[in-house]
Order: structure tokens, then sequence, then C-alpha cells
């Protein structure tokens, strides 16, 4: 004997097996755009990686050829003989070409134009923060808008005031170009990253008796490392990487830093050409080091600020 089940029990369940059909097909095809966007963002991803490695494998391989090898042929033939390849030009291009004491005159250069910012910038981004004072905005929005002046415009007044104090061709006249031009930015990631902090830890280090400066050091400063690194990236690359102020402000020399020292490899009429795929990547090794060692400090520390909550 057959019972069937009728009623409003067996319409609500045939209800929701209809309904849970119709979930999964959208669920399914959801997936579906999802998957088709993400390998769409590889491919796009993969293209620009390829647009990017491919000129710094051919300035590689090309640094390793001779002149005469290298006028001959295009880079891409040298891979089906890599015993042709020599170290001849980055020899002569550190030994010669005087790139080693270049190498040195950047460090010079870089580390305490990167140093410095770092420690003015962290104790007033902590006062723009944390302390209250009269003009507290103002005063940080008027170095806000520094950011949209170009560093091009204060170079010739510059110049002038170096020339006055003997500071032309000299390392602090570059730190300071690098520092008061950096300096705006550096108090704004900071300040972005500090204001985010929740303000109970201000407040509890306050109960226990810790002055600004104990809360500065103990407190805000260990937990602001992901925006000090991130500043710190982008400083070291940007004075790295600097022709103008050192060309300017340095100039050809002892003093030379590698971008100005690698401009002069190439010689008055063109002789020296070959050295400059050489000089080239050894000015390249550095700051590709330092930005894939610390880049997960560099995408925290540039996004930290900009979600509050």
């Amino acid at each position: 004997m057959t019972t069937s089940i009728s009623g409003p029990a067996s319409t609500a369940k045939t209800n929701k097996v209809k309904a849970g059909k119709v979930m999964a097909s959208k669920d399914h095809g959801a997936g579906s755009g999802q998957g088709r966007a993400g390998w769409l963002v590889k491919i796009v991803l993969l293209i620009i990686c390829l647009l990017w490695i491919i000129p710094v494998i051919g300035l590689l391989v090309t640094s390793l050829r001779t002149a005469d090898a290298a006028n001959a042929t295009g880079w891409w033939t040298a891979l089906s003989s890599p015993l042709d390849f020599t170290l001849g030009n980055y020899a002569e291009a550190a030994v010669e070409g005087n790139m080693l004491r270049a190498f040195v005159n950047s460090m010079a250069i870089t580390l305490p134009a990167t140093i410095i910012p770092i420690m003015v910038a962290a104790f007033a981004a902590y006062a723009f923060s944390f302390m209250h004072f009269p003009g507290r905005d103002v005063l940080f929005i008027l170095i806000v808008s520094l950011l949209v002046v170009p560093s091009q415009v204060a170079l010739v007044p510059l110049l002038r005031i170096y020339g006055d104090f003997g500071l032309n061709g000299t390392f602090p006249a570059a730190w300071l170009a690098h520092i008061g031009f950096g300096m705006p930015l550096a108090i704004f990631i900071l300040r972005n990253y500090m204001a985010s902090l929740p303000i109970e830890l201000i407040e509890s280090a306050k109960i226990d008796g810790a002055s600004h400066f104990q809360t500065f050091w103990k407190l805000i400063i260990p937990i602001s490392t992901p925006a000090l690194a991130s500043f710190a990236i982008f400083q070291f690359l940007w004075v790295w990487n600097d022709l103008l102020i050192a060309l300017l402000f340095i100039g050809p020399g002892s003093n030379a830093p590698m971008t100005v020292q690698l401009a002069g490899l190439l010689g008055a009429q063109g002789q020296g050409w070959h050295l400059i795929t050489a000089g080239g990547f050894l000015t390249m090794v550095v700051p590709l080091i330092v930005f894939l060692s610390l880049q997960r400090y560099f995408v925290r520390g540039m996004t930290a600020g900009s979600v509050k909550g």
C-alpha cells in the first residue's frame, strides 16, 4: 500500500529543494566568472613581468659580452653559446671606471639621507597623532601641501645657499636636499599609520605613568615597523637612483655616486658604451636586493593607514 504525503509540509520541502538548486546554479556561475577573471589577471601580470624582466636579462647578457660581439649580434643569440661570456666589462667598470669608489659614495649619501628623515618624521608623526597643541591641523596640512611643490623649483635657490656656505660638491649638500624633499612624504605616511593605532594604547601608557618619550620609543616605534620600513625602502630607492640632485650638488669627481659615475662611463665620443651595461647592472643590484627582501613591509606600510577601523 502506497501512502502519498501532501499538504503544507510537502510544499515547503519542494520549495527548499528548488531554492537550493537555484542558489547552486548561481554559485556555479559566479565561480566560473571569478575563475575567468582570475586567469585574466594572471595573464596580464605575466605579460607585465615579462615586459619588465626581458630588458633586465638583455642588460645582464650584454654586460657579459665583449664590445665586438655585442656589435656583431643581438644579446639573444649569445644564449646559445654561454661559454663566450666574460667578466672583463665588470672588472674594467669597477676598477678603471671607478664604480667601486662610486658605490661607497652612494652608500655614504643614501644611508644618512634615509635614516635621518625617518627619525625626524617619526617624532613629528607622533606629535601630530597623539599630542594636542595650537595649530596642529593647520601645520600638518601645510607640511602635506609641500608634496605638490616640485623639487625643481628649489634647485637654483639651494645652489646659491650651498655656494654661500661652501657645501657644493660635498655629501651634506645631497643629504640636506634629500631630507628636505623627502620629509613631507615621510610625515604623511607615518602620521596616517600612527593615527590608525588604537588610542587605548596611549591612554594605557599614560595611566601607567609613561611619558611621551617613553611611549614613543617603547610602544609606538615597535608597532610602527611596517610604516617605517615602507618609507625606508621608498626613500632608499629614490636617493640611490637619483641623478639630478647628485649631478647638481655633487657632480663628477671623488664624491660622485654611482649614477653620476655611470653617466661618465660613456665618454665624450661614446667609446665606453660597452661599460654602460656592466655599470648599469651594478647600479641595479642593491635596489633589487633591498626591495625584493623587504617588499612585504612596503605593501603593509603603504596600505596600513588607508582604512581605519
